[in-house]
């Protein structure tokens, strides 16, 4: 089993490696989509700006590559790595997202941004990442945007200021706005299950 990590020059990716070698999984960082095709799961780790991270993707037509990679491949997006894969983002008038979901990427109505720190994650649906995991268990969170969805992958919702979704699955694809690497042994589990999703 090996988990390629999308390497798009934004972000700290010591926490989510640590984390994948924690459970015994072998991880490479890449930014080379021929190094994704060749993984058993994809992983978008979260920190960043979104117009940067699309603008990254779409040199050397990497974005169309990890599109097709979506059509069949597991894929974890953390964060930012989940707000790619909508339409557009209110963080980036000019860039747009992978429109794997349809929706859009809208500002956190709070007086405090970012949300940061420990919430809990209020489960609407039983998903699949979420064995041995009790509702409302505690995630911790950097963010100022959030996912409005237009279609029905909600999983699980978060308040801060409003209620956001901030657990959303469809088939192969999943997509967290919290940090799991970063959520001590519930977000450990949560990283376990999708290795345990990924060899069915």
């Amino acid at each position: 089993m090996k988990v390629v990590i999308i390497d798009y020059l934004g972000g700290n990716l010591f926490s989510i490696l640590k984390a994948f070698k924690y459970i015994g999984v072998e991880t490479i960082v890449s930014k080379n989509p021929e190094d994704w095709f060749r993984g058993d799961a994809v992983v978008f780790p979260g920190q960043g700006n979104f117009a940067q991270a699309i603008s990254e993707l779409k040199k050397d037509s990497r974005d169309k590559a990890l599109k097709e990679i979506l059509k069949n491949k597991y894929f974890l997006g953390i964060c930012l790595g989940l707000q790619i894969l909508f339409e557009e983002s209110e963080e980036s008038k000019l860039e747009k997202g992978l429109g794997v979901f349809k929706g859009k990427v809208k500002k956190l109505p709070a007086k405090k941004i970012p949300h940061l720190g420990w919430n809990n994650v209020e489960f609407e649906k039983q998903g699949r990442l979420l064995n041995g995991i009790p509702n409302n268990s505690f995630f911790y969170f950097v963010h100022s945007y959030y996912v409005n969805p237009e279609e029905d992958v909600v999983i699980g919702l978060t308040e801060y200021s409003i209620k956001f979704p901030s657990y959303i699955e469809r088939e192969n694809i999943f997509g967290v706005q919290f940090h799991p690497e970063k959520s001590s042994s519930y977000g450990i589990k949560l990283l376990e299950n999708f290795i345990k999703e990924c060899k069915k």
